[in-house]
């Protein structure tokens, strides 16, 4: 027996459904994905993550900000674990349409959708310059930014620098992964690499 298709529902019927509901979802341009809670070693390295950038932009024009708002990514409405914004957030605001930095804590269940459906819709809104990807079960990142029409990624492993020149700041590695038990790595794993 085959299941009838579900139409697809348009980003406006989205936005006027979800506030409704009593959970978070995420929107990929088809239909709503329900937000799923995260394991301790996720909320130790998005607090890290916040906490260090909060701290960085203080005085700052941009600012950042966690899981709590949505922001709008080329088709799509997405939560990220933070995200920075360099132009005004008006009071109350409940969706940011305009992100500089986007950042993610992957795992098992979420690398690919932020590998590639997310990759490619950060690439294609054309405010986010920087999608830093955070894996929790390695201190490592895949960072794309952008460099001239090109989206360029690199892979940072260890105890490594993060520069982030959109806003002036630089985080290391380590920061961000305080207090988080890891499996051990092999001793040559390392530095920045630029993705094949």
């Amino acid at each position: 027996m085959n299941a009838a298709l579900q139409p697809r529902m348009t980003l406006a019927a989205f936005l006027d459904w979800e506030p409704r509901q009593p959970v978070k979802y995420e929107f990929d341009g088809f239909q709503p994905i329900a937000m799923i809670g995260g394991t301790s070693e996720h909320a130790a390295i998005q607090r890290n993550l916040i906490g260090l950038l909060y701290n960085g932009l203080r005085g700052h024009r941009c600012q950042v900000f966690g899981s709590e708002l949505k922001i709008q990514a080329w088709h799509a409405i997405r939560y990220p674990d933070a995200f920075v914004v360099c132009s005004p957030v008006p009071p109350g605001s409940l969706m940011v349409t305009e992100p500089m930095i986007v950042f993610e804590v992957l795992s098992d269940s979420t690398s690919q959708t932020g590998r590639l459906d997310k990759n490619q819709e950060y690439r294609d809104t054309p405010s986010i310059q920087r999608y830093v990807m955070l894996e929790q079960t390695a201190m490592a990142a895949t960072v794309f930014n952008r460099q001239g029409a090109d989206w360029v990624g690199h892979f940072h492993i260890g105890d490594t620098i993060l520069d982030l020149p959109e806003i002036g700041l630089t985080l290391r590695l380590s920061d961000l992964y305080e207090g988080v038990k890891l499996p051990p790595r092999a001793p040559d794993d390392s530095g920045e690499k630029p993705l094949q």
